[in-house]
């Protein structure tokens, strides 16, 4: 069968497969909805709304944690960079789970006990609070906006495959569905429902890996090697597949492009805004420590796990179908799951429904996460004490927090929707580059620089965001190669595809000479005063 049946017959071009797929899918919907209104009518006050009520444990929110880390980007990005690329793609594997350690061992308990509902919490507490404040909301919103587009583009793939929809116009319309889904659970839920809808995605994305895991396995009767050598065989690339440099060693421009990937990934995780957040969910900062051990557990659980979905999909799927499904491969995974089910049988497309659904519930909940970091920041950031000054009343900052989800989710569906070709893991990563070279930097100094300004925050934000999101827009994910979001321009100049090696030294020089050039001299009793809460916990909340 060629690439193109297998292509029809996984879009669900039959039509008992489409009428499984479709009601398995609003299953999925109907279930997160079910949840969201049941959180709704528990969410009283902001605390609940933006934090949870403090009310989960550490074994919840770890849960919800690795369903908020565990995006589209690790599910169908990854397996389908192996896919493609072998020993390269599971770099992405590698670098989203060694950055949980710079998450744990820097910013998880001292952010916790330091803030109450967002970063700007924490970078305003001993600086002036307006423009400090208002430079964390931006750098937040523009964080959650660049990790927004690979969902949405997950979201428009693996819909388009399954329900057999190859119009531009289809799969615009599928973006502004998740788009609408994504502002109903928000608005509606706030933190409570996002966090259960997490849970609960977390459990099923590791359940639904776990069954590919084991069919790959028992089709090579559990012989890795096998498994191994057929994926590289089959792959036309031979030994080269298993080694280093398939993707990135062939110049020096892409050595250098696996470097800046690689720091971008270790370093952006403890600047993401919709993962800082969930510090706050939890009542006690032990609880707060065991919640990033959990996910460090079933994360990395589920990172190895994409091994066998990568190499899986590359050992019984050609290339070319994979790359005729989706160009990136972000169809690897649930034509894999096709495969292994058997492609003219019914347990092939129950397979593949289930999966998708999967897939689905993940996209959307991570979405969820996103627009409530990104609409709290707004909320409690710039408006309440920014543009009202610390005047604002609880309704009309929680009024503002569900203005700002609907905004900041039609921006996603517009960008979304030009973004949809790309490959979702190397979008992620620019938003842990774009997160590494504004957020991180200030974060640590403000916490650990006693010397550390209003003016250094704000050169350190502004210029690491400027620099990173600078050398996105000229650079080939943008335009300039047939794989770029605009393929037909080319006005790139800058070579690399991820920019974290020169915008993150950047973020933190910047921070580092804006403090030392300004004449503000630190409050000593302000940042004794953070120094005491960030590591004992008192005070806070």
């Amino acid at each position: 069968m060629s690439p193109a049946q297998h292509t029809l017959l996984a879009a669900g071009e039959a039509s008992e497969h489409r009428t499984l797929i479709i009601t398995l899918f609003a299953v999925f919907v109907a279930a997160t909805l079910v949840i969201t209104v049941w959180a709704g009518r528990q969410t009283r006050d902001a605390a609940d709304f933006y934090a949870g009520g403090r009310q989960f444990t550490g074994f919840q929110n770890g849960l919800a944690v690795s369903g908020d880390y565990m995006s589209a980007a690790s599910f169908l990005g990854i397996a389908g960079a192996i896919a493609l690329f072998g020993y390269d793609g599971f770099l992405y594997s590698i670098g989203f789970l060694v950055a949980w350690l710079v998450a744990l061992l820097l910013v998880a308990e001292p952010l916790r006990n330091s803030g109450r509902y967002t970063m700007g919490d924490v970078l305003a507490y001993r600086m002036r609070q307006r423009p400090v404040r208002t430079a964390a909301g931006v750098s937040t919103i523009v964080v959650s906006i660049f990790y927004l587009l690979a969902q949405m583009a997950g979201a428009g793939v693996l819909v388009s495959l399954l329900l057999g929809i190859t119009s531009d116009g289809g799969k615009i319309g599928i973006v502004a569905l998740v788009g609408v889904l994504m502002i109903v659970y928000v608005t509606i839920g706030g933190m409570k429902g996002t966090t259960w809808v997490q849970m609960v995605k977390a459990v099923l994305l590791i359940l639904g890996a776990l069954l590919l895991t084991f069919l790959v396995l028992l089709k090579f009767h559990f012989n890795i090697s096998d498994l191994l050598g057929t994926a590289a065989d089959n792959s036309a690339k031979g030994s080269a597949f298993l080694e280093p440099g398939l993707k990135y060693g062939a110049t020096g421009t892409t050595k250098l492009d696996f470097i800046s990937l690689g720091i971008a990934l270790v370093l952006g995780t403890a600047g993401l805004p919709h993962i800082l957040i969930r510090f706050y969910t939890v009542p006690t900062a032990k609880a707060a420590r065991k919640s990033v051990i959990w996910a460090i557990g079933l994360i990395g659980a589920f990172y190895l796990m994409t091994l066998a979905l990568g190499f899986g999909a590359a050992a019984l799927i050609k290339p070319d179908e994979i790359i005729a499904s989706n160009k990136a491969g972000n169809t690897a995974a649930p034509l894999l799951a096709l495969h292994l089910g058997g492609v003219d049988s019914n347990w092939g497309a129950i397979l593949l429904a289930t999966i998708s659904a999967v897939a689905f519930a993940t996209i959307l909940a991570v979405v969820a996460g996103l627009t409530l970091a990104s609409s709290s920041s707004f909320a409690h950031d710039i408006y309440a004490n920014v543009i009202r000054k610390g005047q604002a009343t609880e309704k009309q900052e929680l009024g503002a927090a569900r203005w700002a989800t609907v905004g900041i989710g039609a921006v996603s569906i517009l960008l979304g929707a030009m973004a949809r070709d790309l490959n979702v893991a190397g979008l992620v990563a620019l938003a842990f580059a774009v997160a590494a070279s504004a957020n991180l930097p200030t974060i640590l100094y403000s916490l650990f620089w006693k010397r550390f300004t209003t003016s250094g925050a704000l050169w350190s934000i502004y210029g690491g965001l400027v620099t990173a999101v600078g050398l996105v827009l000229f650079s080939p994910v943008v335009s300039g190669k047939p794989t770029s979001m605009f393929p037909d321009v080319d006005f790139h100049w800058f070579p690399l595809e991820n920019p974290g090696i020169i915008s993150i030294p950047v973020g933190f020089l910047l921070g580092a000479v804006g403090t030392l050039l300004s004449k503000e001299v630190p409050d000593a009793g302000k940042y004794a005063e953070l120094e005491v809460r960030s590591l004992t916990g008192t005070g806070a909340h």
